[in-house]
């Protein structure tokens, strides 16, 4: 098992919306925590067919199980700003030409964020995948992307290391039913991510342990594959 602590100022774990609302997960998703160990690991899990507006996710990623805890709970905030995007469809295409190539279609939007991220990353089952995970950490090996962030390229990490004794956390538990009554800090989380079809995208509700805990409790495990 290898476990990393992961600490950054800001970060944003985007639900799919759209509209003039942006919101955020409570916590880092599983499918993100995946995605940037696989961006360490210099694993890229995009390919482009050529034939489709978005890069699609590659079958055959390595499995592995997951489990997430917060040092402290994150704090949540949001802000109002321009977005500016290319819209699908012709929505404000004759403000193209005035923009010489930048992005044209201007709205106001408000987006939510996170603070105070402090996280346990800990993954098992997957023994490669830990060591191409170190030797990336240590610079070992080539990766395609740039410096590695949470959600927006301007929310970078500050510490991202591996350690051999963790502190007491919350681990995020998978509900599955009612057994354990009424939970705080309920939120959706994604598992893994399907950009062709989103129906095939999972997620499941998590939350947080009642107590911090240095064991991780057996429901924090999820299991994240790409057959």
């Amino acid at each position: 098992m290898l476990c990393l602590y992961l600490q950054a100022p800001f970060g944003v774990f985007r639900t799919f919306t759209t509209g003039s609302f942006r919101p955020t997960a409570n916590f880092i998703t599983p499918s993100s925590a995946y995605g940037l160990l696989l961006n360490i690991a210099g694993i890229d899990m995009r390919y482009d067919t050529g034939k489709t507006p978005m890069t699609l996710i590659k079958k055959g990623l390595p499995s592995v199980k997951l489990a997430l805890g917060a040092r402290e709970l994150p704090l949540k905030h949001s802000l109002y700003q321009q977005l500016h995007n290319y819209p699908v469809g012709t929505s404000n295409k004759e403000h193209a030409d005035n923009t010489k190539g930048n992005k044209y279609n201007i709205v106001p939007v408000r987006r939510a964020f996170l603070s105070n991220i402090k996280v346990y990353i800990c993954i098992d089952g997957n023994n490669d995948l830990e060591t191409s995970i170190i030797q990336g950490l240590n610079g070992k090996i080539n990766r395609s992307y740039g410096l590695p962030f949470l959600g927006d390229n301007n929310f970078l990490i500050d510490r991202l290391e591996p350690v051999e004794e963790r502190k007491p956390a919350y681990w995020y538990e998978k509900i599955e039913g009612d057994e354990d009554g009424l939970r705080d800090n309920i939120t959706r989380l994604t598992i893994t991510i399907d950009r062709e079809d989103m129906s095939k995208t999972t997620s499941a509700l998590f939350a947080p342990t009642r107590d911090n805990t240095i064991d991780i409790p057996g429901k924090a495990w999820v299991e994240i594959s790409y057959p």
